[in-house]
């Protein structure tokens, strides 16, 4: 078979192989580290998709807190609204635009798990637990500087933790890169 290929080869005028010694072989790109089609990860890249991660879990614990508080609940139950809220929003955030790529709704599902439980989950550790942090703030009403002020302090510190985190999820080709994927 070999003496085919190369009075083929020889026919059209090649006869040196070495640049096709994988073909007719299966090549494995599953070890290589994909990039996107954007290159590197950069602190831009990561900065952006953290934005975006935080504005659905931010719209989800804030709708979370206020309906809490409103209703009077101690602090478990509100949390874990708002944090159950912020994973809803989240991942509404990222269906909507792969679902405007054409993924059916269970792979826009399936694409937001893989796009943003990394982020969200550690977005909410952090910003919870610096509402937890700040004394008397799961117990300010909603008409209260502290509620907004730590809500929105909350906000800023879990943006500066997860931004690395992005950074290194999109250089692995994992987490904000699934979904660039489909928009490149």
């Amino acid at each position: 078979m070999e003496n085919s290929h190369r009075a083929a080869a020889e026919n059209h005028g090649h006869t040196d192989h070495s640049a096709h010694s994988t073909h007719g072989q299966h090549v494995d790109h599953s070890a290589h580290t994909d990039h996107s089609a954007h290159g590197p990860a950069t602190w831009s890249m990561a900065a952006v998709a953290t934005l975006h991660c935080l504005t659905g879990c931010a719209i989800g614990e804030v709708l979370g807190m206020v309906i809490g508080t409103a209703l009077g609940w101690s602090t478990a139950p509100t949390m874990a609204l708002a944090i159950a809220l912020a994973f809803v929003f989240g991942y509404a955030f990222t269906m909507r635009g792969v679902l405007k790529a054409g993924l059916t709704l269970a792979a826009a599902f399936s694409t937001a798990l893989a796009a943003d439980t990394v982020s969200i989950t550690v977005m909410e550790i952090v910003d919870n637990a610096v509402i937890l942090a700040v004394p008397g703030a799961m117990d300010a009403h909603l008409d209260s500087v502290l509620f907004w002020a730590t809500l929105a302090f909350a906000f800023v510190v879990a943006f500066v933790v997860t931004t690395p985190v992005n950074k290194w999820l999109i250089g692995r080709g994992k987490g904000h890169a699934v979904v660039h994927g489909l928009h490149g």
